[in-house]
């Protein structure tokens, strides 16, 4: 599975308090998300309001693709969510 990350600023849904950044997955564009409450409790946003997911989402853009590129991995989604409880898993299993 070739994936790569496009150096796109992230849409921001304040109805679904989400950040969508697109994906190229085998050759397909993905969009994939990340929730507003991953981003303040993994990357240290500090509101729901664009410039801090936005902030949180470019300081930690590594981070936040290499969890996403281990969940397409795992899962062969075309389209994911990426969730606090899945970063929480992906963060203590890069520790062991």
């Amino acid at each position: 599975m070739q994936i790569i990350f496009l150096n796109e600023t992230p849409e921001y849904s304040g109805q679904e308090l989400t950040l969508a950044f697109p994906v190229m997955v085998d050759g397909e564009r993905v969009e994939c998300m990340i929730t507003a409450e991953t981003l303040e409790d993994h990357y240290g946003a500090a509101s729901t309001r664009l410039e801090d997911m936005v902030g949180a989402f470019s300081t930690h853009r590594e981070h936040i693709e290499a969890a996403t590129r281990r969940l397409l991995s795992e899962t062969r989604a075309q389209c994911l969510v990426l969730r606090s409880g899945y970063v929480r898993f992906y963060e203590a299993n890069l520790r062991n």
